[in-house]
């Protein structure tokens, strides 16, 4: 509830409500009981009191069918929405979805709250192509504009276990380049963590390697996307792709993500236009500060959880801009204990915000010792409510949940400034228009990320052939589709043999299916 009419505390709520003060805290948490949480604290109302003695425990929203209404000009179905950071900044474009796909129940609430006319559905693995156009109301041969999706990215982030294609959740990126092929819009959009452009098929953790383990030719760097390339082209999407910093395209913030753009008629978008750059150069406006993000907002006003009193008299010790470093040198060992003695630069360990740079990317906690994010000046993390500025959520937004969900929710969406600038170059391309990026222009920290060069690299690293997946100019559907998908798929297939690697057995979208190589 974004405002809280004759606000009660837990203690007044559990009197009338006949249970324990704990009891009334975990239904605020679980969303059973609606409410919100101001600092340490909970508040519900007489109205949300009355209704859940009324109706007991209020449900998550359930999957429903887009409201009956005239359609957009634009048709557009969202997937893995999270907090709708992607789809705003689509909206911001000029393209508005029909449905949202969403399982987590937090983040459902969040949708509802916000677009309560759109379809919502859950779990990706439980609708085909029929039910999902049901689910948007659309006729089963209207045209589809855009689909849009950022699958779980842990199962390929560099920040975790990266079981790939082993991990449910790199299955449903997976899943989503079925639904893409099934459903065929015009455009699709994969938005995903870096990591992506260098996960294996498989993937061995480090806590499963014994003494003398050495890698399997089938953890060869890069297989995965590689493997997604081949069903998006075999499937007549020509695709482009590259990593951005959000802070290119007005973000006040420092985030990289790789995105995928895929035309079905074959000819590849353009990489994303900047709007901004580092130091100002190719014309464009510096990036956006955290200053500009945060002007006009009141810091003692927001939602925050705390840090612990032993980190606070460190950061006390901190001015704008500053971390553990700047601390006397015999504080150190005291202040990161026997993290001190881990490897790389540790920035984010007791680190103050600068203003005058952009923030740095948003987890889904800014309380976590290795990657701290303190305000500039307030001995604190940052609010909730600051979050959403950096994001470029509107400030009526409404996120649904405890302080840790929403943290978590902002903290997993796509910019909103980054999201607009998918829209803008799927506008120009339906435009007829084919903008580019400056010449030579540096869209991250990283190089040979698009995927031209990217692609040469991984096939060298390989060791296969050097010629790349040509994409039909007429647009294939049914047996053509599915047959070309097969053969650059035994394409594929055949260059991670070559290295040595098994292939995993996936299911096409269709009739037949992959038979399964020997022992995978």
């Amino acid at each position: 509830m974004a405002h809280i009419p004759e606000a009660i505390s837990t203690k007044d709520a559990a009197h009338r409500i006949g249970v324990s003060e704990q009891r009334v805290r975990t239904l605020l948490r679980s969303g059973a009981l609606d409410g919100r949480q101001i600092g340490k604290q909970w508040l519900t109302s007489e109205e949300a009191v009355a209704a859940y003695l009324q109706r007991g425990a209020t449900r998550p929203p359930e999957d429903r069918r887009r409201k009956p209404g005239d359609l957009p000009r634009l048709r557009a179905l969202s997937f893995f929405s999270g907090a709708m950071g992607l789809d705003l900044g689509l909206e911001r474009a000029g393209i508005h979805l029909l449905l949202a796909c969403e399982s987590d129940p937090t983040c459902r609430r969040t949708i509802s709250a916000n677009r309560p006319d759109i379809g919502l559905i859950g779990d990706i693995w439980r609708y085909d192509a029929q039910q999902i156009r049901e689910h948007a109301g659309l006729s089963q041969d209207a045209e589809i504009d855009v689909m849009v999706g950022g699958p779980p990215c842990q199962a390929f982030s560099t920040a975790g276990a990266r079981r790939g294609f082993r991990d449910q959740r790199g299955n449903a990126l997976l899943r989503y380049v079925d639904l893409i092929l099934e459903l065929r819009p015009r455009f699709a959009v994969i938005e995903n963590v870096r990591g992506l452009l260098s996960a294996p098929m498989v993937h061995t953790p480090h806590s499963e390697r014994g003494p003398g383990w050495m890698p399997q030719p089938q953890e060869r760097p890069g297989g995965a996307l590689m493997h997604v390339l081949g069903r998006l082209r075999a499937g007549g999407y020509a695709v482009s792709f590259n990593l951005y910093n959000a802070a290119n395209f007005g973000v006040p913030q420092s985030r990289e993500r790789v995105i995928l753009l895929c035309s079905r008629d074959g000819e590849k978008l353009p990489h994303l236009v900047p709007t901004h750059a580092q130091s100002g150069s190719f014309g464009l406006p510096r990036w956006r500060t955290l200053r500009e993000a945060l002007a006009g907002m009141d810091p003692q006003a927001g939602d925050h959880e705390e840090f612990p009193q032993e980190r606070l008299r460190f950061y006390r010790m901190l001015g704008p801009g500053q971390y553990w470093k700047h601390l006397p040198v015999e504080l150190h060992r005291a202040a990161l204990g026997g993290s001190l003695d881990a490897g790389g630069g540790k920035t984010g360990f007791l680190r103050r915000l600068d203003w005058d740079k952009p923030s740095c990317t948003l987890v889904t906690s800014p309380t976590m010792p290795a990657t701290d994010i303190c305000h500039p000046e307030e001995d604190r993390p940052l609010s909730v409510q600051e979050y959403a500025r950096i994001q470029q959520f509107p400030d009526d937004w409404v996120f649904c949940g405890s302080i840790a969900d929403r943290y978590r929710q902002i903290g997993n969406a796509v910019p909103v400034g980054l999201g607009e600038a998918v829209g803008r170059a799927i506008l120009a391309r339906m435009a007829g228009v084919h903008p580019q990026p400056p010449a030579g222009f540096a869209f991250s920290r990283y190089k040979d990320t698009d995927e031209v060069s990217w692609e040469a690299r991984t096939r060298r690293v390989m060791g296969c052939a050097a010629d790349e997946a040509r994409v039909p100019r007429k647009q294939a559907t049914g047996r053509q589709a599915e047959d070309r998908q097969l053969a650059l798929f035994r394409s594929g297939a055949a260059c991670l043999r070559q290295a040595g690697a098994r292939v995993l057995s996936i299911p096409l979208s269709g009739r037949r299916r992959l038979s399964r190589s020997p022992g995978s």
